[in-house]
């Protein structure tokens, strides 16, 4: 059986806001928008990311669901954008209208992070790649990160 991971939705209360936002602070192109403007794709290199209205996201789901909202504390749930200009992006998303949620470090194995809210309150974590080498030891592959 062949599955693969194919995009993400994100419910939110202004989709075209939304796309025009992700558009200004990362520079992604729009892919799809509905005529009725009540759902949105981006395409960020090969991945898309979605975005339904509420409205069409309480149709989806007879139980409804819980918003994401700026005001409240984040969900457990990030998206990650890679990049070797992690300062540059962050700021630039800022200027846009995102919400730093942390500063930029850099973590033991290397990698430069740093982590945003966007207007509808969803975190998205700006960082550099990380670069993954395969060792032997005695017959035996090991793999380990690096980040540059």
């Amino acid at each position: 059986m062949y599955i693969q991971y194919s995009y993400t939705i994100l419910y939110v209360s202004d989709v075209l806001g939304t796309l025009e936002f992700y558009k200004k602070a990362f520079g992604f192109e729009q892919k799809f928008l509905t005529p009725e403007n009540d759902y949105g794709e981006i395409r960020s290199g090969s991945t898309t990311i979605s975005f339904a209205n509420f409205k069409l996201g309480n149709s989806n789901f007879q139980k409804g669901f819980t918003e994401s909202k700026l005001s409240e504390k984040p969900f457990g749930v990030e998206l990650a954008f890679t990049t070797s200009e992690v300062e540059k992006v962050m700021k630039n998303a800022i200027a846009s209208g995102a919400v730093l949620l942390e500063e930029t470090v850099t973590k033991p194995w290397g990698q430069k992070v740093g982590y945003l809210r966007d207007l509808n309150g969803f975190i998205f974590e700006i960082c550099t790649p990380i670069q993954y080498q395969e060792l032997k030891f005695y017959g035996q592959e090991c793999v380990y990160a690096i980040a540059f």
